[in-house]
C-alpha cells in the first residue's frame, strides 16, 4: 500500500467514525433517521399497548386456551418479537405489544378474533380455522403482462391439506367461499386440485386488500372465538434509568476494552479499538434499519457482543505476534497473521451463526429477538475484523509506522503446560459441580420450592390493578410502593407497570391466596389510603408458555446438531465435533448448577443467558482445534500426540485468556452499573464466560485426545 493510500485509509476511518457518531446521536432530517433514540424499545423500556380478550365459550378447556395463546403469540410477533401473550383468569387472554401507542390501530390490524370457515357453493364446510397454520399477503408481477399481482399464501397443516385436497378435486371451476364470523369475505374460484400444503388466493386489487384478507384468515384460525374486553396503553416497567445505566456500562466497558487492547497489542490494539467503535456504531444503525425491538436483555446482549467482537482481533494479533517472533518482517507478519487466523474466525463465527439461524426459525418470543441481535453482531464483527481492522493497520504501516516494536512485544518461548496430565482431575471437578447442581435442584424439588427459582414469566401469578388516585413516577413506585407490596405479599420479585393516562398501576406478584390479598389490601389502605373498590385481582399464566419453552429447547438441540455437523465437515473428524459439543453442554450444565445453588431468578433472561453461552463457548474451542489441525499437518513423526495437544493449547492460551477477559470486562460493567434485572443477567453470564474459558483449555483438548487415542489408531 502506498503512503497516499494509507493516509486516505486513516482519513476514511475517521470520517466513518464521525458519520456513525452523528447518525446515532443526532440522525438525519426532520425524522432524525438512524438516531439511537429512534430504535424500537420493548415493553420494559418504552411500554406499549395491552389488549384483553375473553373467550366467547363459557368453559374453554386448558388445551384450547394454550393453543389459542400460542397462535396469538406467533401472530403478534409480526409487531415485535418482545410481545407477550398470557392467560388471565380462566377464560381471558392478555396481549402486550411494545413500542406502539395506538390501541385502535393495533386492534384494527390484528383483527377481531372470530370463527373462520371455508364453504363450498352448497354450504358444506371443508376447512375451519384450526386447519390453517398461517396466511400472508404477497405481491409480484405477471411474467406475461408485467402487471402487478397481489395474492394471499395459505399454509395448511397436515389435516387441512388432506381436507383441501379432497375439496378442490371435487370443486374445480367452482367457488369456495371464505366465511369469517358469519360473513363472506372472499369467494375465490378453484382453478385446479391443490394437493400440497400451500395454496394461493389471487385476484386482489391491492396489497392492502390482500393483507386484510390474510389478517382475517390468521386471526380466524384460533381454537377459540374471542371478544375484546378492553385495551390500554401501558407505561415502561423500568424507565429511563435502565437505559442510561446500561449505556453507561457500555461506554465504560468499551473504553476499558480499547485501553486493554492498546496496552497488550500496541498499534494493532489501537486499530482494533477504532474498528470496535465502528462496529458499535454499525450495530446501532442496523438495529434502526431492520426495525429490531430492543428490550433490556437485548441491550445487555449488544453490550456483550462488543466484548465478543474483540475475539477475531485477538486471534489475528496473536498470530501476527507469533510471526514477528519467528523472524518475519512486519509486512509479511501482518499478511500471514490475517491469513492464518481466517479459518478459525470463519469457523467460530459460522457455528454461532448457525445457532442464531436455527433459533430464529424455530424459536419464538425473546428467543427470536435474541437470535436477531446475535446474528447481527456476528456478521458485523466479522466485517469489521477482517475488513476495517485490516484497512486501518495496513494504513498505519503505509504512512511509515513500520518498526516491529509498535506491532508486537517480545515473546518469551513458553514451555508447554501439561494440561492432558491433569485431565482426570478436570473431568472429576466438572462432574462434581454438575452433579452438585442436580442434587441441589432435587433438594429444592423435594422441599416443593421449585428446582429453580422460577420468575413470573415461567410460573404465572397474580395481577393486581390498583387505582392510587395519584400519579406516581417510576422511581416513586420503586421506592415507595414496591417495598409495601413485597412486605405484604412475601414476594421479593414484584413487577410493576403504569397505565398511561390514568392513576392506575398494574402490580404482578406470585400467586396470592385470600389471606395475602387481604393483607395487601390493608397495607395499601394504610400507606396510600386506597379503598377495596380501587383494587382488582386476577390470576395470570406465565408469559413464557410451555410451547415457547419447548421451542427454545428444540431450537438449541437442532442448532447443536447443526454445529456438530459443520465442525465434522470442516475438521474431517467426528471427534473434534463431539468433544466441542460435549464441552458446550458442560458449560450450560455448570451455569444451570450456578442458578440452582445461587437461586437467582429464572425468567426471560435465563433463556437469553443460556443461548449466549451456547453461542460464545464454541469460539475458544474452535481456535484450539484449528491450531491442533494445523500442527497435525506439520507434526514430527516422533512427537507424541499428547505433547502436540499440550503445545497447541499452550500456544492459544493467551488468546483464550484475553478474549474471555475482554468479554468479562463488558459484562462486569453491566453488573456494576446495571439495574437489578440486568445484574441477574450479568452474574450467571460471568460464570458462563469463566466456565467457557476453563472448558476450552482444560476439557475440549483432553476429550479429543481421549477419543483419538481410544477410538482410532495413533498416527
Amino acid at each position: 500500500m502506498k503512503k497516499s493510500r494509507g493516509i486516505a485509509g486513516l482519513i476514511v476511518t475517521v470520517l466513518i467514525i464521525g458519520l456513525l457518531v452523528y447518525t446515532t446521536a443526532i440522525g438525519w432530517g426532520r425524522s432524525q433517521s438512524g438516531a439511537m433514540e429512534n430504535i424500537k424499545l420493548g415493553l420494559d423500556l418504552a411500554g406499549g399497548v395491552s389488549i384483553t380478550y375473553q373467550a366467547k365459550e363459557e368453559n374453554p378447556s386448558p388445551e384450547e386456551m394454550r393453543d389459542t395463546i400460542y397462535k396469538l403469540q406467533k401472530r403478534v410477533e409480526a409487531y415485535s418479537t418482545e410481545a407477550n401473550v398470557y392467560q388471565e383468569g380462566d377464560n381471558r387472554i392478555s396481549i402486550s405489544i411494545p413500542g406502539v401507542s395506538d390501541a385502535n390501530e393495533i386492534l384494527e390490524e390484528l383483527g377481531q378474533p372470530g370463527s373462520l370457515e371455508f364453504q363450498t357453493a352448497d354450504g358444506e364446510t371443508v376447512l375451519t380455522g384450526s386447519d390453517i397454520k398461517t396466511a400472508k399477503a404477497m405481491s409480484g408481477q405477471n411474467q406475461t403482462t408485467g402487471a402487478n399481482e397481489y395474492t394471499v399464501e395459505l399454509q395448511l397443516n397436515e389435516q387441512g391439506k388432506e381436507k383441501f385436497t379432497e375439496a378442490t378435486e371435487k370443486n374445480v371451476g367452482k367457488e369456495i367461499s371464505i366465511i369469517y364470523d358469519g360473513e363472506v369475505i372472499s369467494s375465490p374460484t378453484v382453478n385446479e386440485a391443490i394437493t400440497v400444503d400451500t395454496a394461493y388466493i389471487d385476484g386482489m386489487a391491492s396489497y392492502e386488500e390482500a393483507e386484510e384478507l390474510a389478517s382475517a384468515i390468521r386471526i380466524g384460525g384460533l381454537s377459540l372465538e374471542l371478544e375484546e374486553l378492553n385495551s390500554q396503553v401501558q407505561g415502561a416497567q423500568l424507565g429511563g434509568e435502565a437505559i442510561s445505566t446500561s449505556l453507561l456500562a457500555g461506554a465504560v466497558g468499551l473504553a476499558a476494552v480499547i485501553l486493554f487492547m492498546i496496552a497488550v497489542y500496541l498499534l494493532p490494539g489501537l486499530a482494533a479499538g477504532l474498528a470496535l467503535l465502528i462496529y458499535t456504531g454499525l450495530v446501532l444503525v442496523l438495529l434502526n434499519a431492520f426495525d429490531i425491538t430492543l428490550s433490556l436483555p437485548g441491550i445487555a446482549g449488544i453490550i456483550l457482543s462488543i466484548g465478543m467482537a474483540v475475539d477475531a482481533n485477538v486471534i489475528i494479533f496473536a498470530r501476527v505476534r507469533e510471526e514477528i517472533a519467528s523472524g518475519k518482517s512486519v509486512q509479511n507478519a501482518l499478511k500471514s497473521g490475517f491469513h492464518k487466523a481466517l479459518s478459525a474466525i470463519i469457523d467460530g463465527n459460522v457455528t454461532t451463526l448457525i445457532a442464531a439461524a436455527v433459533l430464529w426459525f424455530r424459536g419464538s418470543g425473546t428467543v427470536k429477538g435474541f437470535a436477531q441481535t446475535l446474528a447481527l453482531g456476528i456478521v458485523v464483527s466479522m466485517f469489521t475484523a477482517l475488513v476495517i481492522t485490516r484497512m486501518i493497520i495496513n494504513s498505519f504501516y503505509a504512512v511509515g509506522i513500520r518498526n516491529e516494536k509498535f506491532y508486537a512485544k517480545k515473546m518469551k518461548e513458553r514451555k508447554p503446560v501439561d494440561f492432558l496430565g491433569k485431565r482426570k482431575i478436570c473431568f472429576a471437578v466438572s462432574l462434581l459441580v454438575i452433579l452438585a447442581g442436580f442434587a441441589v435442584m432435587g433438594y429444592h424439588h423435594v422441599k416443593e420450592n421449585g428446582m429453580l427459582a422460577y420468575s413470573l414469566e415461567f410460573r404465572g401469578g397474580t395481577s393486581t390493578t390498583v387505582d392510587f388516585r395519584k400519579d406516581y413516577s417510576i422511581s416513586q413506585i420503586e421506592s415507595r410502593i414496591v417495598p409495601v407490596v413485597e412486605k405484604a405479599s412475601g414476594d421479593s420479585e414484584v413487577q410493576t407497570q403504569k397505565v398511561k393516562g390514568s392513576t392506575e398501576i398494574v402490580i404482578r406478584t406470585k400467586a396470592l391466596d385470600l389471606d395475602q390479598r387481604e393483607a395487601l389490601n390493608q397495607a395499601l389502605a394504610d400507606e396510600f389510603q386506597v379503598s377495596d373498590s380501587d383494587i382488582t385481582y386476577s390470576s395470570i399464566s406465565s408469559t413464557i408458555s410451555a410451547e415457547m419453552r419447548q421451542d427454545a429447547v428444540v431450537a438449541v438441540i437442532i442448532s447443536t446438531v447443526c454445529m456438530l455437523l459443520y465442525i465434522w465437515f470442516r475438521f474431517k473428524d467426528i471427534r473434534f465435533a463431539t468433544s466441542a459439543v460435549t464441552a458446550l453442554i458442560h458449560d450450560v450444565l455448570v451455569v444451570l448448577a450456578f442458578y440452582a445453588v445461587s437461586r437467582i431468578t429464572v425468567g426471560s433472561t435465563f433463556i437469553a443467558c443460556m443461548l449466549t453461552i451456547v453461542g460464545y463457548s464454541i469460539n475458544a474451542t474452535i481456535v484450539i482445534f484449528d491450531r491442533i489441525r494445523e500442527e497435525l499437518k506439520a507434526r514430527r513423526k516422533k512427537e507424541p500426540l499428547a505433547e502436540l495437544v499440550n503445545r497447541c493449547i499452550t500456544m492459544t492460551l493467551t488468546r483464550s485468556i484475553y478474549t474471555s477477559l475482554t468479554t468479562f470486562i463488558m459484562v462486569f460493567a453491566l453488573f456494576v452499573f446495571g439495574v437489578t434485572s440486568v445484574r441477574e443477567f450479568a452474574l450467571p453470564l460471568m460464570v458462563g464466560i469463566v466456565c467457557g474459558a476453563y472448558s476450552s483449555v482444560c476439557i475440549t483438548g483432553a476429550l479429543w485426545y481421549v477419543m483419538k487415542t481410544r477410538t482410532g489408531k495413533k498416527k
